[in-house]
């Protein structure tokens, strides 16, 4: 179930990382390593990724993408063709989702609750929470203040106090993943 204007899909896979090499270069900064093999904590963001580990990624990248469509495939019931346009990175509407069979019905949290008493024998009067993620950055403090240093340090300090004062982090914050299986989170709560 999923509201007219939801956004359901995204079915993928996606392996992100910085590449801060040209910046550290910039500012004098070398990063240096001694590993055990060529592929520890690769990529690392200091400097290009090696064939070999874009390899190692993409292995890990298309058998989480298998076991993704598999769970898709079981739990909505889909033929390989109705697999194939519904797992192909894009986004549907709510309205859309139901012909790519990803919903069942349009509806809101009211309607949701409706149909678990109704089709599960779920308690209407069973408490319904709301849980925020936790900012990843509040765990890291010193990488807000890295930030500004760096930019400070490169000749950017209006920058830096300019995106410190527009939320910048804040809004950067909404962009990341939560996990292997990642939900978009509105900026706002419903």
């Amino acid at each position: 179930m999923a509201q007219q204007t939801s956004l359901v899909g995204s079915i993928g896979v996606l392996f992100q990382y910085p590449n801060f090499a040209d910046l550290l270069d910039k500012l004098g900064i070398k990063v240096e390593a001694v590993k055990s093999t060529p592929l520890k904590a690769a990529p690392d963001g200091f400097g290009p990724t090696s064939p070999e580990a874009r390899a190692a990624l993409n292995s890990i990248i298309q058998d989480s993408y298998a076991w993704f469509k598999s769970l898709v495939r079981d739990r909505r019931h889909l033929t390989d063709a109705e697999l194939a346009t519904a797992s192909d990175g894009r986004v549907f509407t709510g309205h859309q989702a139901i012909g790519a069979k990803l919903i069942d019905e349009l509806g809101d949290e009211k309607t949701a609750l409706a149909w678990l008493a109704k089709e599960k024998n779920v308690d209407t009067k069973l408490p319904v929470r709301d849980y925020q993620l936790k900012s990843r950055f509040g765990d890291l403090p010193f990488l807000h203040a890295a930030a500004l240093a760096a930019l400070d340090a490169a000749g950017f300090s209006a920058l830096g106090g300019r995106l410190d004062e527009l939320g910048a982090v804040a809004a950067i914050e909404r962009f990341n993943l939560d996990g292997l299986l990642a939900l978009w989170h509105p900026a706002t709560a419903n």
